[in-house]
């Protein structure tokens, strides 16, 4: 077996789904079930159990995935100590955000950070926001941008890079058919649009519960961008941070709404927890996202 085999493994222990393994290792489907072949035929048992409906790790699994993450670690610590040596940093950083955090956040820092460790190999996946802090603890991401949780794990570290509002959005020119009584919302009869998980949408279950409100919920989406989509065709309204409708294809398909009172706004920043920190090629990137950071705060201030 060999580390890549490791890393496709582990991967597979985490998501127990082949078709999201082969999606995110660039891997086919039958070379993903070769490999896991192989790896079971090496340690001579099944390590995961799998049906039509289901993928599930045996005992077997569960004690080969400690192995696996415990060999990639030590692989990963070996190529750091090498480019420490040889004074060229080396080896690979995984980093998970959505794709508004990647024009938004993330793009000027892996400009520097290419143009600093060109050596480095970098590994970035985008998704679900709601899904970064859990990457995280999977260990499928060493550093993640995200909005700062409710409840911050212990030996997180967190860098806050913006500070986004988030806004109520109905169909562009058509907030009157969300309506009643003049400017308040008849939430009894208003179709709502909420994401399945996430800050965002634990938000605003309490703003609800707050206020004594049943919302009537039309649908439950992944992703800011998926609310977005179903509020411009109609369906109802819905809440994003403001930084996801302003970079969004369909901002103009959809308008903002006086909402009082307003939800506390996001902290957008990296993140990553305190034992990633021993890899120096998460090292390198904080130095960067620290520096851009207080750039963004020296420029607000001298704005103001």
């Amino acid at each position: 077996m060999n580390i890549q085999e490791l890393k496709i493994f582990k991967h597979l222990a985490s998501s127990l789904h082949f078709g999201r393994t082969s999606q995110a290792c660039n891997i086919t489907p039958s070379a993903l079930t070769r490999t896991i072949q192989r790896l079971e035929e090496e340690a001579g048992k099944k390590l995961f159990i799998r049906d039509n409906r289901s993928v599930s790790l045996t005992r077997a699994g569960i004690r080969f995935r400690a192995y696996a993450e415990e060999m990639i670690k030590n692989w990963r610590k070996l190529q750091n100590d090498l480019s420490i040596d040889e004074e060229i940093l080396r080896g690979e950083i995984s980093l998970y955000c959505s794709v508004t955090a990647v024009y938004s956040i993330l793009l000027p820092m892996l400009k520097r950070y290419r143009k600093l460790y060109p050596e480095v190999h970098i590994n970035l996946q985008t998704g679900d926001a709601a899904n970064a802090l859990q990457k995280l603890l999977n260990g499928e991401a060493d550093v993640a941008i995200a909005a700062l949780p409710e409840k911050f794990p212990a030996g997180l570290e967190f860098i806050t890079m913006i500070e986004t509002p988030l806004v109520f959005i109905a169909p562009a020119h058509a907030d009157k058919e969300f309506m009643s009584d003049g400017p308040s919302i008849d939430w009894r009869t208003t179709p709502m649009i909420m994401a399945e998980r996430g800050l965002g949408r634990q938000r605003l279950d309490s703003w609800f519960k707050d206020h004594d409100i049943q919302p009537n919920i039309y649908a439950q989406v992944a992703g800011n961008e998926a609310i977005i989509a179903m509020v411009s065709l109609g369906c109802g309204i819905g809440v994003v941070p403001r930084l996801v409708l302003d970079l969004s294809p369909m901002r103009n398909q959809v308008s903002t709404m006086a909402v009082s009172p307003e939800l506390a706004p996001f902290r957008v920043g990296v993140g990553t927890f305190q034992k990633n920190m021993a890899n120096s090629t998460v090292q390198a990137f904080w130095r960067i996202a620290s520096q851009q950071a207080t750039e963004a705060k020296d420029a607000v201030a001298k704005q103001k």
